[in-house]
């Protein structure tokens, strides 16, 4: 039987992660965070102090993989549970450099379309409707203004220690945007078949309905 396959990708901040998680409860498919993949071989490279020049002989050694347990995914490297160390500024920044180079990006190709050919899943990133699932079943591309997403940022950070000022995020919303739109491998861009979501005026309740009802009337319209 054929699997389901949502792609929704958009830029840094656009709450990618957290509706899809709200969107994947509500239809009962498995959410799979890309990010978080590149995230950990970002976290592989920068503990391993690894050279540029010597990241792709190295990547064999990152033994990365994703387990879902009690409903939740959590993002492995070794034996090691990462998925809170790969949240931080610094390895989000190394994530949007790594993540440009082609050696890491067929590295973690093979892993996300092994996962969508097994289960119904809603996956997220940069590239997943035009690249890594090309004929998913629906496309959202999802996005919000940087001063929103930098808005939001600062809001998540705001009780946390050290937290960067308003400007300073903003700032690495920006550069975060033209690395992403401009690399040269696979860049962030939207898919010509993909439904475009603007959420600057949404909030996370009404962004997950929204594209909840998109993805059951495209679903629909196919039967």
């Amino acid at each position: 039987m054929k699997t389901i396959n949502i792609a929704i990708d958009g830029p840094a901040g656009a709450g990618k992660s957290t509706i899809a998680k709200m969107v994947s409860a509500k239809l009962g498919y498995i959410y799979v965070d890309t990010g978080a993949l590149y995230r950990t071989i970002a976290l592989f490279i920068s503990e391993n102090n690894i050279a540029d020049e010597d990241i792709e002989k190295s990547l064999p050694n990152a033994e990365v993989s994703l387990k879902f347990e009690e409903g939740a995914q959590h993002v492995y490297l070794g034996d090691r549970d990462v998925s809170a160390l790969i949240r931080t500024p610094g390895i989000s920044m190394e994530a949007s450099r790594t993540s440009a180079m082609p050696a890491v990006r067929e590295y973690l190709f093979e892993t996300q379309q092994r996962i969508a050919r097994e289960n119904n899943v809603i996956m997220d990133g940069r590239d997943i409707g035009t690249v890594v699932l090309p004929n998913a079943d629906v496309k959202i591309f999802l996005t919000a203004s940087a001063e929103e997403r930098a808005n939001r940022r600062y809001k998540e950070l705001s009780e946390k220690p050290n937290c960067p000022c308003y400007e300073e995020i903003l700032s690495d919303i920006i550069e975060r945007d033209h690395n992403d739109m401009n690399r040269k491998t696979s860049p962030l861009k939207q898919a010509e078949d993909a439904v475009l979501v603007d959420t600057t005026e949404l909030d996370l309740e009404q962004s997950a309905e929204a594209i909840t009802n998109i993805i059951r009337e495209k679903l629909d319209g196919r039967e």
